[in-house]
C-alpha cells in the first residue's frame, strides 16, 4: 500500500473505532422505538397476534389482548429510548435481555405453527432478531467498559 492509502485506512479505522458502536447503539434504538410505537396501535404491527399470544402464554394469562400489546410496546419504546439517548443504558440493556428472550419464545411455544413445513413469514420475522441480539452484545460490552481499538499497523 502506498503511504497515502495507509494514512487514509488508519484514519478511517480510528474514526470507526471511536464512532461505530455509538452508531450501532442509536440505530438499534431507532429500530426498537419504531417497532414499539407500531404496537401501540391495534392492527398496525405485523407481529401483533404472535407477540400478544406469546406474552399471554408467558404471563400465564395475566396479560392478554391490548394490555399485553401495550406492555410490549412500552418495553420496546423504553429500550429504544435508552439506546438512542444513552441514558439508563445498562437498565435498558437488562430489559432488552428479557425482551430478546421473549422474542425467541415463540420458537418454543408455537414451533409447529411457525414451521408447518417451510418457515412462515412470522418465523422469518423472529429469525432477524438474531442480529438484534448480536448488536445488543456489542453495545453491552461497550457499556461494561470494553473498547474497540484499531489494530496496530504491521511492522
Amino acid at each position: 500500500m502506498t503511504a497515502a492509502i495507509e494514512t487514509i485506512v488508519a484514519k478511517l479505522a480510528a474514526w470507526l473505532s471511536r464512532h461505530s458502536i455509538d452508531i450501532l447503539r442509536i440505530s438499534l434504538g431507532l429500530v426498537f422505538v419504531a417497532f414499539g410505537t407500531l404496537k401501540f396501535f391495534p392492527g398496525v404491527s405485523p407481529a401483533e397476534a404472535l407477540s400478544v399470544a406469546t406474552l399471554e402464554r408467558l404471563s400465564m394469562g395475566l396479560l392478554s389482548g391490548y394490555a399485553a400489546q401495550a406492555v410490549i410496546a412500552g418495553l420496546e419504546v423504553f429500550i429504544g429510548l435508552t439506546l438512542v439517548t444513552g441514558r439508563l443504558l445498562k437498565t435498558g440493556l437488562v430489559v432488552m435481555a428479557g425482551a430478546l428472550a421473549g422474542f425467541f419464545a415463540p420458537y418454543v411455544l408455537f414451533f409447529t405453527d411457525l414451521f408447518p413445513g417451510a418457515p412462515t413469514l412470522e418465523a422469518q420475522y423472529i429469525f432477524k432478531d438474531i442480529v438484534l441480539a448480536a448488536a445488543a452484545l456489542v453495545i453491552g460490552a461497550r457499556a461494561l467498559g470494553a473498547r474497540l481499538v484499531p489494530a496496530r499497523a504491521a511492522l
